[in-house]
């Protein structure tokens, strides 16, 4: 099994003054201990989990690039984009600019979005849910459009693009892969239909929902093997490494269920420290 991180918290020691320096060095160091994945959360503001709106929360895609100058080997992406932040065609050039900027490290953590305080709190629309499900859906559909060939019109329910054209091409073969967020039913079967990988939370009912998405890819012709499952999870490593054992422990677990790529959210004010930690005394553990 893969391990990958998530940046979910900005409330670093040294304050905003230093988050530029702790994130290069943070990066810097998961990518040379051999982290798969760098993920960034997706907000402008911090959410309720974290503290709220009172603490830093930077843009994800200005983080994302600052991030690929300071890695080499190391999977970026948005863990993951509410499709209701941006354009899908905006979004679809974000990704393509980042992966090519990245050496073709790029990939899109897609959504439906859940933060409606903070949308309404910036005058952002947020439609119902069964609106953001179908600009989930018309978001992957535009994505796969502007980073294939060709460039017929496309007509959506919410979208209509005359030319959908972006050059250059993303350096990824045959695009950037596709992560959509969330476990239930509607969403599952999104993943069958448009994506190369799901994300779901490793809770008692895991191994539910991926029975659950097995039964979606056969419904839609498409093999269940050819999608990634990942989960994501706090990362507790604890006073000097205490919890790294039972954190090995549990991914341990989520690889005997199947799970190909566990992304570990980082929240402590130090996460050079929490990444040393975790390469250290988890990896090896895990190999």
């Amino acid at each position: 099994m893969k391990i990958g991180l998530e940046l979910g918290s900005y409330t670093w020691d040294g304050g905003p003054a230093r988050i530029g320096e702790t994130l290069a060095d943070t990066v810097r160091t998961a990518d040379e201990a051999g982290f798969a994945l760098i993920g960034v959360g997706d907000h402008l503001w911090q959410g309720p989990h974290a503290g709220g709106l009172e603490e830093p929360m930077l843009e994800c895609f200005t983080v994302l690039g600052a991030i690929a100058a300071h890695t080499r080997n190391c999977l970026l992406g948005p863990v993951v984009a509410g499709v209701h932040l941006r354009h899908p065609a905006l979004l679809a050039k974000m990704v393509t600019s980042l992966d090519v900027l990245s050496g073709g490290r790029a990939m899109l953590g897609l959504g439906v979005g859940w933060y409606e305080e903070e949308a309404r709190g910036l005058g952002i629309p947020y439609p119902s849910l069964g609106e953001r499900f179908e600009l989930l859906e018309e978001t992957a559909r535009i994505c796969h459009r502007l980073w294939g060939d060709g460039d017929e019109p496309y007509e959506g329910t919410h979208h209509r693009l005359e030319r959908p054209i972006g050059v250059p091409a993303n350096l990824s073969a045959p695009h950037p892969p596709i992560m959509i967020g969330g476990g239930g039913d509607r969403t599952l079967r999104l993943v069958a239909r448009h994506a190369d990988a799901c994300n779901l939370y490793p809770g008692p009912d895991l191994a539910e929902k991926l029975a659950l998405l097995r039964r979606h890819c056969e419904a839609e012709g498409r093999a269940y093997e050819t999608i990634e499952k990942t989960c994501i999870l706090p990362f507790d490593v604890g006073p000097d490494g205490a919890g790294c054992g039972d954190l090995a422990d549990t991914l341990r677990g989520l690889a005997g269920q199947g799970i190909d790529l566990a992304i570990g959210i980082l929240s402590g004010p130090d996460p050079v420290r929490d990444v040393e930690l975790l390469a250290g005394k988890v990896l090896p553990a895990l190999d």
